[in-house]
């Protein structure tokens, strides 16, 4: 049987799958996630051979899918699954598994204290203690949920694709809403990012970026900010390496 393992971080837009050995991830695919099936499961990993599945979700009603293609070569992350980190928190059961697995992989691949940003629906911080463990985190709208509900709730404002705004000042309705995606959402997470540092006690906390937007939003910031995009599926392959062979 192979030692490779199989990663998927299931979101609410898109599932993202991948396929590793212990130290790292070999390959990438992705689906919907609106569109996942059983049958939509297997053609996705088509090919892939591995002993194991490690999955965390946000999306619960699609996990009986995963269930019935993996069985018992299928492992859930969940609060109380090795996890290589403590948690300080009242109640562990609540939170997100993707959030977890942002944390271990921010603990074992970059360091404690440290912060952990996923920008996707919405946007999420993750804090690690000195002592690496888990202690809570803050959640906000993600940008592109800003911008749609603009759109939509709104009769003149237009949906815009997003991008880098040509001057501060808009020029247009368009230039306007660019500028206060941009400008305005970098000053959120400067702003919480600031708040967060304070409260740990830590100036030098190591801060990790993932998600859809990551790189675009941080590259407009002046801060010290390490982006990676596979954060939460290598959380998965390090959690997976901790659970003994089946």
């Amino acid at each position: 049987m192979s030692r490779m393992q199989l990663l998927i971080d299931v979101g609410n837009g898109r599932t993202k799958f991948g396929l590793a050995t212990q130290e790292t991830i070999l390959e990438r695919r992705e689906h919907p996630t609106r569109e996942l099936s059983p049958d939509a499961v297997r053609e996705v990993t088509r090919g892939w051979d591995f002993e194991k599945a490690v999955i965390c979700s946000v999306v619960p009603k699609v996990l009986p899918a995963f269930r019935e293609v993996f069985a018992d070569r299928l492992i859930e992350l969940r609060h109380d699954a090795p996890l290589g980190i403590g948690i300080r928190y009242p109640r562990p059961e609540t939170i997100g598994a993707d959030r977890l697995a942002n944390a271990v992989a921010l603990a074992h691949m970059h360091g404690a204290p440290g912060i952990v940003i996923d920008f996707g629906t919405a946007v999420t911080f993750d804090i690690l203690s000195a002592d690496k463990c888990y202690i809570g985190g803050v959640i906000a709208p993600g940008l592109r949920l800003m911008t749609d509900y603009l759109h939509e709730r709104t009769a003149l404002l237009p949906s815009v694709d997003l991008r880098e705004p040509e001057t501060a000042i808009g020029q247009s309705t368009e230039g306007a809403i660019l500028a206060g995606a941009a400008i305005g959402y970098r000053g959120m997470v400067k702003g919480i990012l600031e708040a967060l540092k304070k409260e740990l006690g830590s100036k030098d906390a190591h801060v990790v970026a993932t998600g859809g937007d990551s790189e675009w939003i941080i590259s407009g910031m002046d801060e010290e900010i390490l982006t990676d995009p596979d954060l939460t599926l290598h959380g998965l392959r390090l959690v997976g390496n901790l659970r003994a062979p089946l």
